[in-house]
């Protein structure tokens, strides 16, 4: 099994890759990652177009919900979007937070931040930035975001815990979050939890469900709310690489299951300690 560290290189390449690609060749397959399906359609990502704010050249198809549409973002908020990408979301929040406000974009790869920015300069989006930076360590001052949203790059992250502490400490005293992530209900095959292409699919790295809302908890938030969860359907020529005729009928009748979450939390407005998972404190 790759290392933590080995992992993160695996995603920062892969989507290296996944930011000089069109949304047709991403949506076609897990999270951009390559796995292709003949059966083609999108298997994780919602539709964005008929939100205010979206841009289609921003759209990779790599999300797995709608967070923005469930953030509850003011007009003059402070916006914060993890795993920007190209920009997509930051560009929905922006319409949310009007001129007053502000989105601040942050990614570890290279070339979608530039993609970003590039998206951002052509329509002239002055209160939009990009930041390059690790999620886990995010280039932002305490008690600096009203909002945090992302969608789908948490599942990408080997170390969940430490993202929502970074998620708590940015936000400010009474901020909150809504997040669309990939978690898994029942035990994951060992062919998926081990491949590490699958781990950039978003697919190998997710979680379970309950652990997930778990660690949401024990890193402090309060008023945490599924907003939507719905089942990712792979097709069956992309199981067949990990999995056997018999995991994949296990995998249908229900057996596990790999869902799309959206869930909203708040950081209280008078702080407590948190504690770590397992510690016998939560």
């Amino acid at each position: 099994m790759p290392t933590d560290a080995q992992l993160k290189e695996i995603v920062r390449k892969k989507y290296a890759e996944i930011a000089l690609q069109d949304k047709d060749t991403n949506t076609s397959s897990c999270c951009g990652s390559g796995a292709c399906s003949t059966e083609v359609y999108n298997i994780m990502s919602e539709d964005y177009s008929s939100l205010k704010g979206y841009n289609q050249d921003a759209d990779l198809g790599l999300g797995c919900g709608l967070p923005t549409q469930y953030a509850k973002i003011r007009k003059g908020d402070t916006v914060i979007d993890l795993g920007s990408g190209a920009g997509n979301d930051c560009f929905i929040a922006r319409h949310e937070t009007g001129d007053s406000g502000k989105v601040i974009g942050i990614d570890f790869t290279t070339a979608m931040i530039e993609k970003a920015r590039q998206n951002a300069e052509a329509r002239g989006f002055n209160n939009v930035e990009f930041r390059l930076g690790d999620i886990e360590h995010m280039p932002v001052t305490s008690n600096h975001a009203d909002v945090i949203v992302s969608n789908c790059v948490l599942n990408l992250v080997p170390n969940k815990y430490e993202v929502f502490k970074e998620i708590h400490r940015v936000l400010k005293p009474g901020g909150h979050f809504s997040i669309s992530d990939v978690v898994i209900v029942g035990s994951l095959p060992d062919g998926l939890r081990k491949d590490a292409e699958m781990y950039a699919g978003c697919v190998a790295g997710a979680i379970q469900k309950d652990v997930y809302l778990e660690l949401i908890v024990a890193t402090g938030f309060t008023q945490i709310t599924v907003q939507k969860i719905k089942p990712i359907d792979i097709p069956d020529d992309i199981l067949k690489i990990y999995l056997s005729r018999d995991e994949i009928r296990s995998f249908r009748e229900g057996v596990f299951g790999i869902f799309s979450l959206t869930v909203f939390a708040e950081k209280p407005a008078t702080e407590k300690n948190t504690c770590q998972p397992g510690a016998g404190c939560c």
